[in-house]
């Protein structure tokens, strides 16, 4: 069923963004094709909604039709949360997921911006994703390969006509739990510890790459951390210009994690895209990096 103006702050993470034009949700594949059908016919915009992470709703909203992805049965549907996924792999005792414990989205965004963390990605488990492709209309499957995975990207993040639809998923069956719960477990661990509990979309801009032999030395030298093909922290940058805890309304820059700008309650999308300018400005004027945004602006 088809809604009018429907707030689409309530459902992402933020808690932040103005009222979707027509609004629909959809646990199924049929159901999801004849609503793209509908949007192309009308000629309406369309955006599809998984979890709400990674993103960031305009305040006046998005002038078209926003399609929700519910929870299905089917555990390798693109609407089913990533969590559920690795929660599954954990009590069947298949390895390769371990990293996606805890991570909010779905698991057709976490494809689409090749979702990763502590040395995994969804890149490196991916062996087919069914994709509706809207240039043609045929439903094909892409090899991971033909996925075009890159750091916090993919082929469906540069090309907007192919829509995932589920995916298969290539891991290794081991004998007993036992290591993969340890593993999910000091990962949640290391989670809670760091991760802001305030609204937020998660980390906000992508590790950058730098040549910077003489801050790669720094970087490694306070934090630790050995430097891999010159990935930088964008929150350890973001400390380095002073700007931890800064304030723009009712957002932040969180305390706990400089890579979050956080809601305190009454945030609007326009403050944080003044806080994300006012980073990039920074970090630009003093390293001579430009910061990109792995969070996605949807409506502006």
């Amino acid at each position: 069923m088809i809604q009018e103006n429907i707030s689409l702050a309530k459902y992402t993470t933020f808690k932040i963004g103005g009222p979707a034009k027509f609004f629909a949700e959809t646990d199924n594949e049929s159901d999801l094709l004849s609503l793209l059908n509908l949007a192309k016919k009308n000629n309406w915009k369309f955006f599809i909604l998984g979890g709400g992470s990674n993103i960031l709703v305009s305040d006046d909203g998005f002038d078209g039709l926003v399609i929700k992805l519910k929870t299905a049965r089917d555990k390798f549907w693109a609407g089913n949360s990533l969590a559920s996924l690795a929660g599954y792999c954990k009590e069947n005792f298949f390895s390769g997921l371990e990293w996606a414990t805890g991570i909010p989205g779905t698991i057709g965004g976490a494809i689409r911006g090749n979702a990763g963390a502590y040395g995994g990605c969804m890149g490196d488990v991916i062996e087919i994703v069914r994709v509706l492709d809207l240039e043609c209309g045929k439903i094909e499957n892409y090899s991971c390969e033909k996925c075009q995975f890159e750091y916090r990207s993919s082929i469906f993040k540069r090309n907007g006509k192919l829509i995932i639809l589920s995916v298969v998923v290539n891991l290794k069956k081991e004998k007993s739990g036992e290591a993969i719960v340890d593993t999910m477990q000091n990962i949640l661990k290391k989670r809670r510890e760091k991760i802001p509990q305030n609204f937020s979309a998660g980390s906000f801009f992508q590790n950058p790459f730098t040549n910077d032999q003489e801050l790669i030395s720094r970087f490694e030298r306070d934090s630790g951390v050995k430097v891999i093909d010159g990935k930088i922290p964008a929150g350890w940058l973001i400390d380095e210009v002073g700007l931890r805890g800064k304030k723009i309304g009712g957002v932040m820059i969180s305390e706990n994690h400089a890579n979050f700008i956080v809601n305190m309650g009454t945030g609007t999308a326009q403050e944080v895209v003044t806080l994300s300018g006012i980073i990039k400005q920074k970090i630009r004027h003093r390293f001579h990096i430009q910061l990109k945004e792995e969070v996605v602006y949807v409506g502006f």
